[in-house]
């Protein structure tokens, strides 16, 4: 039988009846255990995620199934049979922690890869793009998915409103509000990247890449109507359903593809090929696959697994790299600003974020730490460790294409927002996937309110009618609204 103990390590009895002064009495002061069991309770939550509070998580393996060594020199890929151990979060973005993991948004999906060379993190989503392309707006928009200031209430006419404004969101949109935002769990949606990243072989060259990940379980969602049901009588159904496939064997399992495009490709790309809000055509960039990832394994503790985990895109390996893109160089910076507040300076060293294999820097202290390095110096260069730079993986050289400083406009020369969505709309969805479409974007937009809820609608309309005709007049005649010519033709001048 194991003994009782404190925190310290000290044996104790009296674990449900406080000390106090006669039968009725006062409790005393020195009941520090009272006092030790109270207060680590009230610090058992850690700040909630911004964003992605909702999720589950599990582990597994990664196998790589198809030689890519052409491209990257990342050890991990060097041969066929190559295994690593993974940890995967999946996540709804704009709810909090108890909201239904049902509810009408995107998937995080988020793989930390456990390789030699370090931990990789592909951080992404079940969407292929987003809906802004810099991240100096990633906070008002995520404001306009979460409540408002004065009621504490969810939005939908500042939700909209910030849509109608910003067309580059149109794409993720359409994705958003067709039954793919409302998936029937994690295990029946695909993963992407989304931001475009690049690779380097051993001869150091430098190709473009996106990455996916492809459900072998087949996509699956709920209609609006559905999930809005399950999120009433299960708002964890997604965990639920997750956590009861591994535990009857039923491991899930996606394929990891790669697109690439070499650097003359990205030059002569019709649009911006570090656009977010964009895709690159798999007839043009076929799918390259690379190999297999399966979950297997529940963590036996949610919050130390879990809710601690942390990822970030800064987290790559040799022979994989960033982009010029945008939102992911702000990604870089804040996702592991985010994790030093919520989980603490020293959250790599949590098993679920440490690098399993060897890790040697000269960072030490902060709260949390478990003196690791001993009495190893905690400076460089010094005469007496033998941590040393490693030439072999100096990074890749590049010249970049201006020398001007300035705040670009990230729509010139960049502003065709429409082309893409009105494929979407036109050729990648089947009629049932439009009717659908069309119910959830006039179903949401009815609940636009205030003084401005025309000019919302009618800007919005605007958006929706240049992706493609047959959309905006669909939306029209579900809203059953007349349509107000000269003033969409005024919004279209100034748009």
């Amino acid at each position: 039988m194991k003994k009782l103990t404190t925190a310290s390590g000290s044996p104790y009895f009296e674990h449900e009846n406080s000390q106090t002064v006669g039968a009725r009495g006062p409790v005393l002061l020195q009941d520090f255990y009272l006092h030790e069991n109270l207060a680590h309770f009230v610090r058992e939550r850690i700040p909630e995620r911004v964003v992605h509070a909702k999720g589950t998580g599990a582990y597994g393996k990664f196998t790589v199934t198809h030689d890519i060594h052409q491209y990257t020199k990342a050890k991990l890929f060097s041969k066929v049979g190559n295994e690593c151990k993974v940890f995967v979060r999946f996540s709804t973005v704009g709810g909090e922690k108890g909201s239904a993991d049902t509810a009408r948004d995107p998937r995080g999906f988020a793989v930390k890869f456990y390789t030699e060379e370090g931990n990789w993190d592909l951080v992404g989503n079940n969407t292929p793009v987003f809906f802004i392309k810099d991240a100096k707006k990633f906070p008002d928009f995520i404001h306009t998915q979460k409540r408002t200031p004065d009621t504490h209430l969810k939005s939908a006419t500042m939700m909209w409103d910030f849509f109608s404004l910003n067309p580059e969101s149109l794409h993720q949109v359409l994705i958003l509000m067709s039954d793919r935002g409302t998936p029937y769990g994690y295990r029946h949606i695909h993963g992407f990247g989304s931001h475009t990243f690049s690779m380097i072989n051993a001869k150091n060259e430098r190709v473009w890449v996106k990455f996916h990940l492809k459900t072998q379980q087949g996509i699956k969602n709920f209609t609006d109507e559905q999930a809005v049901k399950m999120a009433g009588e299960n708002p964890d159904f997604a965990q639920e359903d997750l956590c009861n496939a591994i535990a009857e064997g039923n491991f899930p399992k996606w394929k990891l593809y790669i697109q690439v495009m070499t650097e003359e490709q990205a030059n002569n790309f019709r649009w911006n090929p570090f656009d977010v809000t964009k895709v690159w055509f798999h007839e043009e960039y076929p799918l390259i696959e690379v190999g297999e990832l399966e979950l297997n394994e529940i963590p036996n503790n949610y919050f130390a697994h879990v809710e601690q985990a942390t990822f970030s895109p800064s987290n790559l390996i040799s022979g994989i790299s960033f982009s010029p893109d945008k939102m992911l160089q702000g990604r870089l910076l804040s996702y592991p600003d985010a994790h030093r507040y919520r989980v603490g300076a020293n959250a790599h060293l949590l098993e679920v974020n440490r690098c399993p294999f060897a890790v040697n820097n000269f960072q030490r202290d902060g709260a949390m730490a478990q003196g690791e390095y001993g009495n190893a110096p905690n400076y460089y260069p010094n005469s007496f460790g033998d941590v040393h730079p490693s030439p072999k993986h100096k990074s890749y050289d590049y010249e970049l294409d201006s020398n001007m400083v300035a705040y670009f406009n990230r729509n010139e020369n960049d502003a065709d927002h429409y082309t893409q969505p009105g494929l979407l709309y036109s050729k990648a969805m089947n009629d049932e996937d439009r009717t659908h479409l069309i119910k959830n974007i006039a179903a949401s937009m009815k609940q636009i309110q205030g003084e401005k809820k025309n000019e919302i609608i009618n800007r919005q309309l605007c958006h929706f009618f240049r992706a493609h005709l047959d959309l905006g007049m669909r939306i029209v005649k579900e809203m059953n609204l007349e349509i107000d010519f000269n003033m969409l033709n005024h919004i279209n001048k100034h748009a």
